[in-house]
């Protein structure tokens, strides 16, 4: 048996919610079709995604194809959503990217695709509702070619397109033997395949036309290094060419179950993405996390190695935000793999894990990856005998953690590096909304309820504000929306948003150095001595920390009582919003015993990081998005005035066919204004792509 965890992603109502089901039901899984219309999909579970017909959270679902388990991870299609996208990219083995026939390719299509390219995932393309009016396929297979990837391969065609009996029929399958084939065609998809493959280029060459298998095999290889991206039509509606998609997974990296003979592999041609040896270490993500029915949390993790059973005790990493690393430990209660009726999981299995209150999103079980591995400072702090009461600074003592490095000139757009592949995040969210309960009293509540869908995503970032308000970090408007829905549905607290802003950062402009010391005559608000240094770090480092002292220099809990208040205090800077790409080095401390407690070090602390601060002066950096933007030539220059209005900068203007595409940075505050403008400025005939990227100096 080989199990395959696929990814079906998508623009808005392309589908695949209904292609979902439509596999499910074709492959067994489930007795009747679910309609995305009257809310009776298997895979949209919350009220709000059936009541507004739309994916918001990621769910899983199973099949068996002969040999082949497939776990079908169906991920969000609102750009409002589309971290739970990139999270889910993390645990896959391949991915269909879901395009409507009508509609063609969409920006968020785009998008996905840049995405998936990037992070080098297998991907088939499935052009669903080939049954609907206005249907095409040969000049959305070009604009495929032109706006997504070009080097893709028709795995069928269409006849009767456009009306209620469009079928499909294939060019090329999985056998050989299969006579639905089409030859002529096939031909075609070997020469294309020639262009990365010596064997078929040399039996081309030699006058000798590959056999199916061979060809078959071929596609697989580049499809797995992410080289080809073939494309099949259906509906799934009718169900026509969904037969075909699901020949279309064999060409997709899975991964083997231990025990499985290598004579049985369904999936000709590609050499797994998973391990067998289950003697090997635990490893494992969370990628997903669900209250049960009681309240519960239920993780979903994907196995990476080794085993994993109920009652098992298993350590547990969480990568904070500033680069260290949290452990702690669990114990699961239950463990239930997808699609099948085993309790313990294995490598390339998406399980199921109850009984771990403390579990994210995004944290790990086992040993931590090494491209995430980061020690905290405060791991190194051994405990300490009864130290001296004072030092000097030494320089050499500690470090500082970096978990992403960047450089950027002053005054122009600060971005971290691009990601690697498999181990990229998409951007934090660079909006932020004011939330108070509608109902006086309820400002507990509020913020309860919001740390708890925090919980199951962690990049809706929360905190307290002064009045019992709170602030939350957002992608979009429609993001807004769903929030106050669940707010309202499942915790019974009406909350009141406050205009969307952008989230701004602050950068330190130079170095700065503070000490107060413990007054030997008159009031001593803190009975403790702290001094510390900052100086600006590299963009995208985040916050560094480390000694400046002899570790010996006070006992390990006013250590780290003076780390936390750092980084705590850093979460406001001198204007008010969060500090980052600085390092802070501990250059002086002191105490009197036993009269000095943590509360003292962590009152001087603040006080000492606010006055350094301000010495340094810290600088305000707005959130910029990336942006496209396609405009008819007698739309460009109305296009160009309101960017440069809005304070875009454009990098790229190119002319292609009927259309200009325009490229470059806009503030995240002008995204919106922009979007809603643009209609008007292009009579209704503009494109616009953007995401977070980077951010510069604020304007005045």
């Amino acid at each position: 048996m080989y199990i395959l965890n696929i990814g079906i992603l998508a623009h808005v109502d392309a589908g695949k919610t209904s292609l979902t089901e439509r596999l499910l039901f074709q492959t067994g899984a489930i007795d009747r079709l679910g309609s995305v219309d009257d809310g009776s999909t298997q895979t949209d579970s919350g009220a709000i995604e059936r009541r507004r017909g739309i994916t918001i959270r990621t769910a899983v679902a199973s099949f068996t194809v002969g040999d082949l388990r497939v776990n079908l991870i169906d991920t969000p299609g609102h750009a409002d959503f589309v971290a739970e996208v990139e999270r889910a990219l993390g645990v896959l083995d391949g991915a269909v990217l879901v395009l409507s026939a009508v509609e063609g390719v969409q920006p968020h299509s785009r998008l996905l695709m840049k995405t998936l390219r990037r992070l080098r995932v297998p991907t088939l393309i499935f052009v669903n509702k080939i049954d609907r009016a206005g249907a095409r396929e040969r000049e959305l297979l070009e604009d495929i070619r032109r706006w997504l990837s070009p080097y893709t391969v028709a795995l069928n065609t269409v006849e009767e397109i456009g009306g209620p009996d469009a079928r499909t029929r294939r060019i090329i399958g999985p056998d050989e033997a299969d006579g639905s084939g089409d030859s002529a065609l096939g031909g075609q998809v070997a020469e294309m395949l020639a262009e990365h493959d010596d064997g078929i280029l040399e039996s081309l060459v030699e006058g000798r036309a590959p056999n199916g298998r061979q060809v078959w095999a071929a596609m697989a290889r580049q499809c797995a290094d992410g080289v080809l991206h073939p494309v099949l039509f259906g509906s799934a509606m009718t169900g026509r060419g969904v037969g075909d998609l699901l020949d279309g997974f064999r060409l997709l990296p899975a991964t083997a179950l231990p025990g499985t003979p290598e004579t049985s592999s369904a999936i000709a041609g590609t050499a797994g993405s998973g391990t067998t040896a289950s003697g090997e270490a635990l490893k494992a993500t969370v990628f997903a996390i669900e209250r049960g029915t009681a309240g519960e949390k239920v993780a979903y993790l994907r196995m990476r190695s080794g085993v994993l059973r109920a009652r098992q005790r298993v350590p547990f990493h969480r990568l904070r935000r500033d680069g260290t690393v949290e452990e702690y430990g669990g114990r699961p209660t239950a463990v239930r793999v997808a699609g099948s009726a085993e309790s313990q999981a294995v490598a390339g299995d998406i399980a199921k894990v109850w009984g771990v209150p403390e579990v994210r999103v995004g944290d790990h079980l086992g040993l931590l990856p090494s491209d995430r591995l980061s020690t905290p400072p405060s791991s190194r702090l051994d405990t300490p005998p009864d130290g001296r009461h004072g030092t000097a600074p030494d320089d050499h003592l500690g470090t500082a953690p970096d978990r992403r490095l960047g450089t950027s000139a002053e005054g122009r757009l600060s971005t971290p590096p691009e990601d690697t592949p498999k181990s990229g995040h998409f951007p934090a969210p660079s909006l932020e909304t004011v939330v108070r309960p509608r109902v006086p009293g309820q400002e507990g509540r509020l913020h309860a309820a919001l740390a708890a869908l925090a919980e199951q995503d962690p990049l809706i970032g929360t905190r307290a504000l002064p009045g019992g308000q709170t602030s939350v970090l957002l992608y979009g408007e429609v993001q807004k929306e769903v929030i106050a829905e669940t707010l309202a549905g499942e915790f019974g607290v009406e909350a009141v948003f406050e205009p969307t802003r952008p989230v701004y950062l602050e950068r330190p402009a130079r170095r700065a150095e503070v000490v107060e010391e413990i007054a030997r005559h008159g009031r001593n608000d803190f009975v403790a001595t702290v001094g510390l240094r900052v100086e600006p770090a590299a963009i995208g480092s985040g916050v560094g920390y480390r000694l400046g002292v002899d570790l010996g220099s006070l006992p390990l809990a006013f250590h780290r009582a003076i780390e936390d208040t750092v980084r705590d205090t850093l979460s406001e800077g001198p204007h008010g919003w969060p500090v980052t790409d600085l390092l802070v080095t501990l250059t002086r401390t002191g105490y009197d015993s036993p009269v000095t407690t943590a509360a003292d070090f962590r009152g001087r602390t603040t006080n000492v990081l606010r006055r350094a601060l301000r010495q340094a002066g810290t600088r305000v950096y707005e959130p910029c998005h990336r942006f496209e933007l396609e405009v008819p030539p007698e739309s460009l220059s109305a296009a160009t005035v309101r960017l440069a209005a809005l304070g875009a900068v454009v990098a790229d203007a190119v002319r292609r066919e009927a259309v200009w595409l325009v490229s470059g940075d806009i503030p995240a505050v002008a995204v919106r204004e922009f979007e809603l403008a643009l209609p008007g400025l292009s009579h209704g005939e503009g494109v616009w792509w953007s995401r977070p990227f980077g951010d510069r100096p604020a304007r005045r």
